[in-house]
């Protein structure tokens, strides 16, 4: 107290005159209503600004959740389109029509790590067997395919990404339903190699490539990229065509575990045929 005295006593000009200016300051803004409503669109200038920044950084700490939430609507749309369903007569769709299965399932998970600097590359995922995940299912992104399940744990799923060595990807032109196989260089984790096409077929620049759905593991019809160049190799009726992947490797983040709910039968049903065929 005897501090704060002192204080008083040793500044009171300085107070009594930083007093007077407040007063003089508030009767100025008073005055007319031009002043208040100077004074007060400034001060909400600077609260908005206030605000947007605080805004801003909350935001940021949410947009984990805003992205799985969309995940989840983007997985329940995916579940109720005509491509997860069965087809049996081409003649008409009812999603409860009893023609029509479901053959697709969506699981969300997110990616945990991920690698595109090396020749074989590798994916972790948050789900595993506890969630219904197996070895063999396709991992999808909403721009297009991200790699196979090839190992799983019980709260983990280890994936081969398409920048793999040993991934191959039946694939075909959009266009002109030309098949192909989809193949990684080990150089660019942006561009891909798309092979098997005979070189009498008429490409453009721009041409999409999409999957066949001739596998039990990927869907028809989803995006792998579009084509950049194409040439034939002196001596060879196939053309090489680098094509630029629809995928971002590099910031996966939220992806789609896609189950094929029909590839057992699929799978029996190929096996019956092969061991027929070798009797």
């Amino acid at each position: 107290m005897r501090n704060i005295l002192a204080f008083i006593v040793r500044f009171h000009f300085l107070l009594l005159f930083v007093l007077l200016e407040v007063v003089a300051l508030a009767m100025f803004v008073n005055s007319t209503y031009f002043q208040q409503s100077a004074v007060l669109n400034s001060g909400n200038v600077i609260t908005g600004k206030f605000y947007t920044s605080a805004s801003n950084i909350t935001g940021y700490f949410k947009l984990r959740r805003t992205n799985e939430l969309l995940s989840i609507e983007n997985a329940i749309l995916r579940q109720g389109s005509d491509l997860s369903f069965l087809k049996t007569d081409s003649t008409s769709f009812w999603k409860k029509d009893t023609l029509y299965r479901q053959q697709y399932k969506y699981v969300i998970a997110r990616v945990i790590h991920n690698s595109v600097g090396k020749r074989n590359n590798y994916i972790m995922l948050d789900k595993g067997k506890r969630f219904g995940i197996e070895k063999d299912m396709a991992v999808i992104t909403p721009n297009g395919i991200a790699g196979t399940v090839i190992s799983v744990s019980e709260n983990f799923a280890w994936v081969m990404s398409v920048l793999n060595k040993h991934t191959r990807i039946s694939a075909r032109i959009r266009k002109n339903d030309q098949m192909g196989t989809v193949v990684w260089n080990g150089i660019d984790p942006s561009v891909g190699t798309l092979t098997d096409i005979p070189a009498h077929v008429k490409l453009s620049r721009g041409d999409t490539i999409v999957t066949s759905g001739f596998s039990n593991i990927f869907p028809a019809g989803l995006m792998l990229g579009t084509i950049n160049d194409f040439r034939v190799e002196q001596g060879e009726h196939f053309y090489l065509i680098p094509f630029t992947f629809s995928v971002d490797f590099n910031s996966l983040d939220y992806v789609y575990i896609v189950k094929n709910l029909m590839k057992e039968e699929q799978d029996k049903l190929m096996q019956t045929t092969e061991n027929q065929a070798n009797e």
